[in-house]
């Protein structure tokens, strides 16, 4: 695989040890849909601990297209959505990333109208937005799609969603969000069953609670949405980032280093840790946000994605490279999105003995792997590409890193504190700018 011309991508020499301590950003996945909740908010809001990623600032993009006045302090977003006008979301941004649909509940619930694009992202799957769609039109909302836009209106005078029993066929986050969202300014009371119960789901749910809305239930199965007239100012703080943390986990693992994650909450890592623990790794909760990991030989483990509380999808690819170097076979399935293996390719570039079948992934554990270039398929692959380079020997080059920035906050000068000898090349940028930095460097 040659380097693409002018494309920066990332450089890493492996087998170097990790040690210190990493702080966990802001979760991503909360962020972007508290970000859109927002919306209904009908004074000036504020939101901290934003994690700095390119899918952040597009969302940041898509208020901004509705009218939204947004002003930026460091992690810290200010939100004024007093004067929101405009339904129709922006098809340029929107077909971009997935998150961005959330806009429509929001708008919806609050205007009466919405106009959305069907929405972009990873490639891991079709990840229709059919919930969503049966979800609002249960509550009320005349819903059709045309030329790739969602149309989505309530009619009558008051422009009002009405409470509805909504039962999800699949525990959808992002139907789960949407359907809570549109909730929370509509007559009467919505409930939604098989609810999505991800962590972050609930952090939703605190900050509309925040503003005033009236949502029981989040993180179960089952939630609650007594709809009210307005909803009011918030500073709210976006809990800590369960995927990057488990991904330092395994950062560790894979290295065999000893580091700390800090700030974390271990009870949203519950089936990241225990797998972690099967493996062979050694986790310990220091305090009530601090975690260590201590390394131990490693040995396979299967694994099977599921909706929360189940192993995350989103930690499939990171926990295969690290079972790559496990001693024996281990069996991956992944149930949750139907094109997520496309990361088998490029370990196997890197030495790994994996094979496929359909959603199934039988990985032989091999002493070694070894450096090379590469090539990120996905938000998640970019990070076990990483991982699996910081383990390997010799130098490993990943491309794609449009990828890696969705989804981590600097993850770069995060592993630099930690030791590991990585740059980014950037062939646009001056090349003196790109020097190698040793960890005494980059503390200093």
């Amino acid at each position: 695989m040659l380097i693409e011309d002018n494309q920066p991508y990332l450089e890493i020499v492996g087998r170097t040890p990790l040690s210190g301590e990493v702080i966990i950003s802001g979760a991503k996945n909360s962020a972007l849909a508290i970000m859109a909740g927002a919306l209904l908010c009908s004074d000036e809001c504020r939101i901290s601990n934003v994690p700095s990623l390119a899918d952040i600032a597009r969302m940041g993009q898509i208020l901004s297209a509705l009218g939204i006045k947004i002003t930026q302090h460091g992690n810290t977003l200010d939100i004024d959505a007093r004067h929101l006008v405009q339904s129709h979301a922006p098809y340029d941004l929107v077909s971009q990333m997935r998150a961005s649909f959330f806009v429509i509940g929001p708008l919806l619930t609050r205007l009466g109208e919405a106009k959305v694009p069907l929405p972009g992202g990873c490639a891991i799957g079709a990840r229709p937005v059919d919930l969503h769609v049966r979800g609002l039109q249960a509550m009320g909302a005349d819903v059709y799609i045309e030329h790739g836009i969602v149309h989505a209106s309530v009619k009558g005078s008051r422009k009002r969603l009405t409470g509805a029993k909504i039962y999800l066929d699949y525990p959808s986050v992002g139907a789960t969000e949407t359907i809570m969202m549109a909730a929370t300014l509509a007559d009467g009371i919505t409930i939604i069953e098989n609810a999505a119960k991800e962590p972050e789901v609930s952090d939703l749910a605190n900050f509309c609670n925040s503003m005033g809305a009236k949502i029981q239930g989040a993180g179960t199965d089952t939630i609650v949405i007594e709809g009210v007239k307005r909803l009011g100012t918030t500073d709210y703080p976006i809990i800590s980032d369960r995927i990057e943390a488990g991904t330092f986990l395994i950062a560790g693992a894979i290295t065999h280093s000893e580091i700390s994650l800090y700030p974390v909450l271990s009870e949203h890592l519950v089936p990241v840790i225990a797998k972690l623990k099967e493996i062979g790794t050694k986790i310990v909760i220091e305090d009530t946000n601090r975690l260590r990991v201590i390394p131990r030989e490693l040995k396979a483990a299967d694994i099977e994605t599921l909706p929360h509380p189940g192993f995350p999808t989103d930690m499939q690819a990171q926990f295969m490279a690290l079972l790559t170097l496990s001693e024996g076979s281990s069996v991956v399935t992944e149930t949750v999105f139907e094109n997520r293996l496309r990361h088998v390719a490029e370990l196997k570039r890197m030495g790994a003995d994996i094979k496929v079948k359909g959603n199934v992934a039988l990985v032989q554990g091999v002493p070694f792997l070894s450096g090379a270039p590469v090539m990120a398929t996905d938000l998640r692959a970019s990070a076990a590409l990483v991982v699996a380079g910081l383990a390997a020997q010799g130098t490993t080059i990943i491309q794609g890193l449009h990828h890696l920035d969705r989804g981590y906050d600097n993850i770069e000068a995060k592993l630099q504190r930690l030791g590991a000898s990585l740059r980014r090349v950037n062939p646009l940028v001056d090349q003196s700018s790109n020097v190698l930095l040793t960890k005494t460097e980059v503390m200093s």
